[in-house]
């Protein structure tokens, strides 16, 4: 198929990732194949993949596996197996391919600056045929040259009839403001409703798109039945009156004639052949239908001879990609760009007659783990190269892809000029990219090619304060002792996925992760858990601190409510009232002194009392004793 055709149901991977959650076969002998389940699963193919606008000549291929739904009653059902309709408000169909009561129908719809809105143009042709519901794989393809549409079933025209196909004419679309279209393999998009509808039920492969111009007749017949079919006799070997026929793709061969023996050699000399350079092996059915024409206008059929050619496995070529697996870098030369394949070489290899075949390679993809960072890290491409060569690439955060088929000496020249740039490398300690390449659309997978990227940070100077600190004599010690230890070269081992380059590079790459994420969880969890015991233990030692404090407190508190017993000196009291009769005498001159000074009218009756008192023996004043007790 022509280069310039679009990979609608590509393998998944780098620029592909649309197709991950469609359910697919896992092998390589051929195009992907994709189920629809007619309910749930439909794919939004992106506008950078495919330019919605298709022109007025294109043509649609795919292989396809379809049969009727159970339920007659849904034989009316539209089953998209393409459509671009509007994204929102409005539920405009633009142009569509869909199955709808076993017809291949192509919707295409005039835009409103194609057309006149007051003409009528060709809108839909609808192709009736048993091959779309017998639930069998069929290659179709529809040339448009606008306003005329071909289809080709299996690499040949379909052979128009009346009404067959069905033209419908209609008006152009309306002009609508604001209005952009989504594509959608599998289903059709609502846009009014939000949602998916009509969604096809059956298998798809190989769906491409040629858009700006139509696929060659001859290419298309060799997508259905290529390089494989029946060999034909030599034209000297028919006798008068034989007859030699065969069909298009030289799938079918008929001989008639008069000559039975002639007609035998004939039939004997029909071979099988496949000049493809890796047949798809397994089994090729052959049916013999014979024919006797009688007299008087009768036919005898003779029994069908069922026969079979088995093709056999070929020797299978390997790929491999070998190069300097390890590479380490400073900071400056990640900023400038680093070659990442530079030592790279793809190398094929096969058992017999090696130097003769010319293998081409189909692609290349580059894998980074973990995803790039976009603010400071990219990739630079040789597109002067690329161009000249007709080999295209696509790029995202998950790595890139190159593909178009060519040599492995273009490949190689490619992969070498690759420059891989980081502006900010302290970011980081070490990068991996895995390359894969592939032959006859992937059907040839080489091994998995891990490539290590590693940054070499800096390493700290020790300060200047460091070494008179070290050559300072010890002191103070009884002894001392040179411990002197012998230092072994530091050896650089390779992470353990880079030591099996054949196979497991993803998974050793995703198991480093894990064992990374394990190891900082388990440090987290210890530093909690010592972090809780020691605030445990803190908060347990001064729960016990205030609890001995609140006791000591309580015991000084405490009232002693034991007997006081207190003992007197006889001796100490006589003292005592000896030494207080003259202080007496002088405290009641005193009194009478103080006394006269309001009693001067009375000094008769002062007299009086004096007398009356000197009389009397003078009573004795109680007072504190301020002795030592003892208890």
């Amino acid at each position: 198929a022509s280069s310039d055709s679009i990979d609608l149901l590509p393998s998944p991977g780098i620029g592909a990732e649309w197709t991950r959650g469609l359910p697919t076969d896992d092998g390589h002998e051929s195009d992907q194949i994709y189920e629809f389940d007619g309910t749930s699963n439909a794919v939004v193919i992106p506008e950078s993949t495919l330019n919605h606008n298709l022109t007025d000549n294109f043509t649609v291929a795919f292989w396809m596996k379809h049969e009727p739904y159970p339920d007659h009653n849904d034989t009316h059902m539209k089953e998209h197996i393409i459509c671009n309709a509007d994204d929102h408000k409005m539920n405009r169909h633009h142009y569509s391919i869909f199955v709808r009561n076993c017809r291949l129908i192509l919707l295409l719809r005039r835009e409103f600056y194609q057309e006149r809105p007051s003409v009528f143009r060709p809108a839909e042709w609808r192709w009736k045929m048993p091959e779309v519901c017998d639930n069998q794989w069929h290659h179709y393809a529809v040339s448009v040259n606008f306003p005329e549409s071909t289809l080709y079933v299996d690499g040949q025209q379909f052979k128009i009839q009346t009404n067959n196909p069905d033209i419908v004419d209609d008006w152009p679309l309306h002009p609508a403001k604001e209005i952009n279209t989504t594509f959608v393999v599998g289903a059709c998009w609502q846009g009014k409703d939000e949602k998916m509808a009509f969604n096809f039920r059956g298998f798809l492969a190989g769906l491409s798109i040629l858009r700006g111009r139509t696929e060659n007749s001859e290419v298309l017949a060799c997508l259905h039945r290529c390089k494989e079919g029946l060999e034909v006799p030599p034209a000297d070997l028919l006798e008068p009156g034989m007859e030699l026929l065969t069909n298009s793709d030289l799938s079918e061969v008929t001989v008639e004639g008069n000559s039975k023996s002639n007609l035998e050699d004939l039939i004997s000399r029909v071979g099988y052949v496949n000049s493809r350079e890796f047949p798809t092996p397994g089994r090729r059915s052959v049916q013999i239908s014979t024919t006797v024409a009688c007299a008087k206008s009768k036919s005898v059929k003779v029994p069908p001879v069922e026969a079979y050619i088995m093709v056999l496995q070929p020797e299978l070529p390997s790929i491999t990609i070998n190069g300097t697996p390890n590479l380490a870098r400073e900071y400056e030369a990640f900023k400038q760009g680093i070659q990442l394949f530079a030592s790279v070489s793809v190398l094929v290899s096969q058992d017999e007659e090696a130097n003769a075949l010319d293998h081409k390679l189909d692609s290349c993809s580059v894998q980074v783990y973990p995803p790039l960072n976009p603010d400071h890290e990219y990739f630079k491409l040789p597109i002067s190269l690329m161009t000249h060569l007709g080999i295209h690439h696509k790029e995202n955060k998950d790595g890139l892809v190159i593909f178009g088929a060519d040599t492995i000496h273009n490949y190689d020249l490619i992969l070498r000029q690759i420059v891989y740039y980081n502006r900010k490398p302290a970011y980081y300690l070490n990068r991996a990219f895995k390359l894969v390449c592939s032959e006859l659309n992937g059907r040839f997978v080489s091994n998995e090619y891990i490539q290590t990227l590693t940054v070499i940070h800096p390493r700290a100077e020790p300060g200047h304060e460091a070494e008179p600190k070290a050559a300072l004599e010890p002191v103070n010690h009884a002894q001392v002792h040179d411990h002197k230890v012998e230092f072994k070269e530091a050896k650089v081992r390779a992470a353990e996925f880079m030591d099996n380059e054949l196979g497991g590079g993803s998974e050793a790459i995703a198991k480093t992760t894990a064992s990374h994420a394990v190891a900082i969880i388990i440090v987290v969890c210890v530093g909690f858990l010592v972090f809780m015991i020691v605030l445990g233990v803190i908060r347990i030692r001064a729960a016990h601190h205030r609890s001995r404090e609140t006791r000591d407190e309580d015991q000084e508190m405490a009232w002693d409510d034991s007997s006081l017993t207190i003992i007197v000196n006889p001796m100490d009291q006589i003292d005592q009232e000896q030494a207080a009769r003259p202080l007496n005498e002088d405290e009641d001159s005193d009194s009478s002194d103080d006394g006269s000074s309001y009693r001067d009218d009375g000094e008769s009756s002062e007299e009086e009392e004096d007398a009356a008192a000197a009389g009397k023996p003078k009573t004795k004043e109680l007072e504190w004793d301020d002795s030592t007790l003892n208890f």
